[in-house]
């Protein structure tokens, strides 16, 4: 069943704080998470949760959702895009991405619907993929087919730019670290990298007027696609 309230704007703080001990759940317990030590941790009763979410499966889609929506959308507004604006839209949700995809409570996300795929267990690895990548792809298209209709990138499609702005953004990071890589990587490392794949994708996608006279080259590995990866 999905999540009875799906967006962070339809969320309380109360429904927030509630979210938010399911998130440190799973990362303390993994996949035996269940309504009871839900209720028990953000003390409210099962039946408030059975009512906000509409049971298990809810519940984990709308702390995927919750997890998502700390990458934040980039507005889209025609009449004010610029090639300073663009670089800094994309700079945004790049860096969002990268905290979010590096926090101790995605990798535990990822590791559980990792492990979960291809058994008969909750399927959360598809509630990962349909409100991480899908819902960030969804998000991301309006600015890409903005920024080109102002003649700023080109591109064939939205979703072609986005698999390419993925895998510069994401690159290997994520793998590493379902593997167990403790490197710790500071806001600085994380904001680097983010203006690197920006200034890359704009080397690839990016229209004569916005494309960096000089940007960092992407290798192959690093225009990987988005169906390798997860949140």
């Amino acid at each position: 069943m999905s999540a009875i309230l799906p967006m962070d704007e339809a969320l309380s703080e109360r429904q927030k704080a509630v979210l938010d001990a399911a998130l440190s759940l799973l990362v303390e317990d993994g996949d035996k998470l269940t309504m009871t030590a839900v209720a028990r941790r953000a003390s409210c009763s099962k039946e408030t949760l059975y009512k906000w979410f509409g049971g298990r499966d809810g519940l984990l889609t709308a702390t995927v959702q919750w997890q998502a929506a700390k990458v934040r959308a980039v507005p889209v507004r025609r009449e004010t895009l610029c090639p300073e604006s663009l670089v800094q839209g994309l700079e945004q949700f790049a860096s969002d991405w990268l905290r979010v995809i590096a926090s101790r409570t995605s990798i535990a996300l990822n590791r559980v619907a990792v492990g979960q795929a291809g058994t008969d267990k909750h399927d959360l690895g598809l509630i990962v993929l349909e409100n991480g990548p899908v819902a960030l792809r969804a998000r991301l298209r309006p600015f890409l087919e903005v920024a080109r209709e102002a003649g700023l990138l080109e591109f064939d499609t939205a979703d072609e730019a986005f698999g390419t702005f993925f895998g510069l953004v994401v690159r290997d990071l994520q793998i590493r670290l379902l593997l167990g890589d403790r490197t710790p990587i500071t806001d600085a490392e994380i904001d680097r990298d983010a203006r690197r794949a920006t200034q890359q994708f704009l080397s690839l996608h990016g229209a004569q007027s916005t494309a960096p006279a000089t940007a960092p080259a992407a290798s192959n590995n690093e225009r990987g696609n988005v169906h390798a990866r997860v949140l």
